[in-house]
């Protein structure tokens, strides 16, 4: 028998408001489409009463949602080229390139990063994340290249994992960006959080939302673009890419939260460096990646090829 999850949700304030639309709008964790899907198979009631999407709710009401146990995807090992820059018995460094998703999702169930991981490494990665997401502490977007950090045991997963939680993970990337800045340094504290119409995007808001903090450095200046350095002290979804939006310079080529470009596809942003603290030995480790060719190429073409 297929377990379940139960969310429950007690209605305040909201008379009227169509069940379907309340849902998606409380960033409950399910898709728009996984949301509907559930209310096509009556997996969603009010009051104990099985609802279709567009009962309107009204204040009380007590909403519950089962959402069915994923069936389990038999991720294949398979023999993909991939730079591991370090490895040890607890971890490794790999250098992601641009293109190349993290982990099997909807559309992407092969070809990805923990394919490869798990042919190179032998199937000997940290199970805390299951079966699709073998050894994965952190992610980066599939248009971002650079580096990652894969645990290969549990303890050496939950010790990063923590690190990251802390906020003591160093993480610093390199863009390219639209405008030219006024301050050659600054930080954004916004919080970011699901965009209220677009679930698939995130957005600075009040709403929902988590702490958020980068600090960049301007590197360098073009006609109207600029070459930065980002830190992360918080590592949220999509969170250089929406910040960077949010004060009006938006990542070249990012198609999502700026315009797309000829010369790059999708954004120009670079997981540069990488340092944290072993979690076997205790030592600070830090790593650093050289620019990839499609980053060089874009920063030639705006700088009239001075870089």
């Amino acid at each position: 028998m297929t377990t379940m999850e139960k969310l429950e949700f007690t209605a305040e304030n909201i008379n009227g408001i169509r069940v379907d639309k309340w849902l998606a709008d409380a960033d409950c964790g399910v898709s728009r489409s996984m949301l509907q899907k559930l209310l096509k198979e009556e997996k969603v009631t009010v009051n104990g009463r099985i609802v279709g999407k567009s009962y309107q709710l009204k204040d009380g009401d007590r909403i519950e949602v089962e959402i069915p146990e994923p069936t389990p995807l038999d991720v294949v090992p398979e023999n993909i080229p991939i730079e591991i820059v370090y490895s040890d018995d607890s971890l490794l460094v790999v250098n992601k390139p641009k293109g190349m998703v993290v982990h099997p999702a909807a559309g992407n169930y092969s070809g990805t990063l923990v394919n490869a991981l798990l042919y190179h490494c032998k199937g000997q990665l940290s199970s805390i994340n299951g079966v699709i997401r073998p050894g994965i502490v952190h992610r980066i977007d599939k248009n971002t290249s650079g580096l990652l950090i894969v645990a290969k045991t549990d303890l050496a997963h939950q010790k990063l994992a923590e690190q990251i939680k802390e906020h003591s993970f160093t993480r610093e990337y390199h863009a390219v960006v639209c405008g030219r800045f006024k301050e050659p340094t600054g930080i954004i504290d916004a919080p970011i959080g699901r965009h209220h119409t677009d679930r698939k995007k995130m957005c600075v808001t009040d709403k929902n939302s988590k702490e958020a903090r980068t600090e960049y450095t301007v590197l360098d200046e073009f006609d109207n673009y600029s070459y930065v350095k980002l830190k992360l002290f918080t590592g949220r979804t999509h969170q250089i890419r929406v910040h960077m939006s949010y004060i009006g310079h938006p990542v070249f080529g990012d198609d999502v939260y700026g315009k797309p470009s000829k010369y790059c596809e999708g954004q120009c942003l670079h997981a540069k460096k990488i340092g944290f603290i072993h979690p076997t030995d205790g030592e600070y480790y830090e790593f650093d990646s050289e620019l990839p060719e499609y980053f060089k190429s874009v920063l030639n073409k705006l700088s009239g090829g001075r870089i």
